[in-house]
Formats: C-alpha cells, sequence, structure tokens
C-alpha cells in the first residue's frame, strides 16, 4: 500500500510539472505527451531506485528506451502503410504490430541481454 501511495505522490508531482512544461510550449497538443508518459517512467524509476537500488533502476530506464524507440518505429511503419499504401488504420496498425514486437525484442537482447 506504501508503493502505491508513493507512486501515487511522485506520479501527481511529476504530472503537475509536466503540466506547466505543456502550458509553456507551443504546440498545445503536446500536452497529452508531457502529461502521461514522463510522470509514470519517473515514478516508476523512483521507486525502483528507492526499493532496488541504482542497477536495478539503470535496467529499467534501459528497458524504457528500448521500448519508446520500438512504439516510435512502430508509429512510422503504420503512418507509412495508411498514407503510401492507403490500408485502412485496423490493418495497418495490426500488421505493424509485428514491427514492435521484432524491435521490442531485438533491443531487448542487443542491450539487456538474453
Amino acid at each position: 500500500m506504501q508503493e502505491f501511495l508513493l507512486r501515487f505522490c511522485i506520479g501527481g508531482l511529476a504530472v503537475s510539472a509536466f503540466a506547466v512544461l505543456s502550458d509553456i510550449f507551443r504546440p498545445k497538443s503536446f500536452a497529452g505527451l508531457f502529461g502521461a508518459a514522463p510522470s509514470i517512467a519517473l515514478s516508476t524509476l523512483a521507486i525502483a531506485l528507492s526499493q532496488h537500488g541504482s542497477d536495478y533502476m539503470a535496467v529499467e530506464a534501459r528497458s524504457m528506451v528500448v521500448g519508446s524507440a520500438a512504439l516510435c518505429l512502430y508509429c512510422i511503419v503504420v503512418c507509412r502503410l495508411m498514407k503510401r499504401h492507403g490500408l485502412r488504420a485496423l490493418l495497418a496498425t495490426a500488421g505493424a504490430l509485428i514491427v514492435w514486437i521484432a524491435i521490442a525484442f531485438a533491443g531487448k537482447w542487443a542491450f539487456l541481454g538474453s
């Protein structure tokens, strides 16, 4: 229960900080991006550091980087499939899941070992 309370407090503070940043920067469409993902990642890393130490936190951080790179490439592939080949969103996203999974597992193997 204490971990959830800690995660809630850290996440809430981080969301507030990123909400202020989203008000400062343009375009306003980045507000959701600044509000959600960084705050959850930072609270997770803070809890990992406090409970498991810096080595564990480093593995968590590398995993987040690999996952975000895989998501970025997935988004690029989906956009290309929809714009260049005229595929519907459901077909493009379902087909590109293979890319996301392949990049995620390749990154895990390359950066984190088997």
